[in-house]
């Protein structure tokens, strides 16, 4: 992904894919480029984030490994745990109480599975208390532009 300046003076985003071209003996003579526009893709994923943070409601998400890739301002208020405190680290070993994570890594897994669940109720730890926090949990699969499931959404209410 690169920006471009068009002629007109217009900026866009450009997804480059390139590969060799060879000649008869597989001697490389060149190269080919295929750029697509993504300026709407990345402006709407700008906008999808910007409702996550400022949701009312605790939304987070974890990728295919169980690991923390979104982390709203709200989930961050709740628990007293920051984004950057929670990003990249595995959701069930770290935000769940112990007798929890059997079961919320099920719930996890099944969503991982195109089974979603909706109105689980667990606890997430808080950072600066022994005080948990109870969360109604709708957990959702997600997945990219081909349909391939890439991680878990989950939407809740305190």
């Amino acid at each position: 992904e690169f920006p471009l300046v068009t002629k007109a003076g217009k900026s866009v985003e450009i997804l480059l894919n390139a590969t060799t071209r060879r000649d008869e003996q597989g001697n490389v003579i060149g190269v080919v480029g295929i750029g697509q526009d993504i300026t709407a893709r990345i402006a709407q994923e700008q906008e999808y984030s910007r409702l996550i943070d400022s949701a009312n409601a605790p939304i987070f998400g974890v990728d295919m490994n169980g690991d923390v890739n979104v982390w709203n301002v709200c989930s961050a208020n709740l628990t007293g745990f920051l984004a950057s405190e929670t990003l990249g680290n595995s959701l069930v070993d770290n935000f769940i109480t112990p007798q929890y994570r059997p079961m919320v890594a099920e719930v996890i897994s099944r969503a991982l599975r195109g089974i979603e669940t909706a109105n689980f109720e667990f606890p997430l730890m808080n950072k600066t208390s022994t005080k948990l926090i109870s969360i109604l949990l709708n957990a959702t699969t997600r997945r990219d532009e081909t349909g391939k499931v890439v991680g878990v959404v989950g939407i809740g209410q305190d």
